[in-house]
């Protein structure tokens, strides 16, 4: 199905006093009339973006939108909404997309999970509409006192952008060309078409007033990225090799004709691991929290010292990025088991596998591990945590 998006920017503004227009005021910087094209021609699922403008706006259209790909050429609006959502939509008549959101310029924090359910909800309806309950008692008033209590059951609050089925919301716009109507869903409403509820989003908010441009501007710096202490840390072990049929290594059994020795299980990838992660938050080394002299860690299995790291991040507000294993050995042969090592490894961890590098290689049958005494491990871990300003 294809989606064209009209954005409705032909406004005055007149209840909001300013040098400019409301949707070519900045927020952080950016023109509020970009922050919705972009939001809309970035969706994947959005074919072409058009905006509706007045034809004494068209420098400052020009500004905001310099460089934006993917929209076609601004069209004229009129002097009420309806107008300019009608001239809109007969510019949009020649391709006849099957589908049209309209949205208000004015809204710059349109989500693209909100764009999925308007288009999920034409399945079932003409047109669907973003809206959010009526939670506030409301009052009908004159001259300042308070005429009734206005019950607030059933009522809903609508937002944009709305989606329309493009030949039905067209043909409701051309019968009700002169209606004077407050947004598309009362047209469809008009013209017997059928229009669904989808949830709306609290920060989806119209700026119109002063001081919805401050509530603007507080959103947007809640949606900035906090900023990140980037963390790397480094782990090295050594276990040599003993009496046993197999080694365990990054969790995974191995067959093979000696063993290692350790007081636990002699998981030396999954020690290393751990060292590199405690050494990132500065947390030590293993053998601080757990001594290779306490019986409760004998033959333990090494995934809980690695689990125990990976708590004390995320008790700290971070989370790991990416973790990078050598493995160092002549025997066993550790490359057929190298996948089944990172999933092991991504589970303990949380992480998605390509978040997991382990390598393995030999030292040319020099040194300890050249002559198969043991096998060595060398990691790096990088981790996030909130940045807690100067060090």
């Amino acid at each position: 199905m294809s989606l064209h998006a009209l954005v409705l920017a032909a406004g005055s503004a007149r209840r909001l006093a300013g040098p400019v227009p409301k949707q070519y005021l900045p927020l952080a910087g950016k023109p509020l009339l970009r922050c919705s094209v972009e939001a809309l021609a970035a969706h994947p699922a959005v074919c072409q973006t058009t905006v509706v403008i007045r034809d004494a706006d068209r420098e400052m259209y020009n500004r905001a939108v310099a460089d934006l790909e993917d929209l076609t050429s601004p069209i004229i609006g009129g002097d009420e909404r309806q107008r300019s959502a009608l001239n809109g939509l007969e510019a949009l008549a020649a391709a006849a997309p099957d589908q049209v959101l309209i949205h208000d310029a004015a809204r710059p924090f349109l989500s693209v999970a909100l764009i999925y359910r308007l288009i999920g909800a034409l399945d079932r309806a003409d047109g669907a509409i973003p809206a959010l309950p009526v939670t506030d008692t409301l009052k009908r008033s004159h001259d300042g006192a308070v005429l009734a209590t206005v019950p607030r059951a059933d009522l809903w609050r609508a937002q944009t952008p709305q989606a329309f089925r493009f030949d039905a919301i067209l043909e409701a716009h051309r019968v009700h060309a002169d209606a004077k109507m407050t947004d598309d869903a009362a047209i469809a409403e008009a013209a017997g078409l059928s229009v669904a509820l989808v949830a709306g989003d609290e920060d989806n908010i119209k700026v119109t007033t002063a001081a919805d441009v401050a509530r603007a501007e507080h959103i947007l710096a809640s949606q900035r990225p906090a900023p990140l202490d980037v963390r790397v840390g480094g782990g090295f072990d050594v276990h040599r090799f003993g009496p046993g049929q197999r080694v365990t290594v990054c969790g995974i059994a191995i067959p093979h004709d000696r063993g290692l020795i350790g007081h636990s299980d002699a998981d030396v990838g999954l020690h290393a691991l751990t060292d590199a992660v405690l050494g990132a938050i500065g947390a030590g080394d293993i053998g601080q929290h757990f001594p290779p002299d306490d019986p409760r860690w004998a033959d333990a299995s090494s995934d809980h010292f690695l689990g125990h790291a990976a708590r004390l991040v995320r008790e700290r507000g971070g989370r790991i990025a990416h973790v990078d294993l050598t493995l160092i050995c002549e025997a066993p042969r550790l490359g057929p088991h190298r996948a089944a090592m990172i999933a092991r490894v991504a589970e303990i961890l949380a992480l998605r596998p390509d978040r997991v590098s382990i390598k393995a290689t030999t030292t040319e049958r020099l040194g300890f591990t050249g002559r198969g005494e043991g096998i060595a491990a060398q990691a790096l871990a990088t981790l996030h945590l909130p940045d807690d300003g100067p060090a």
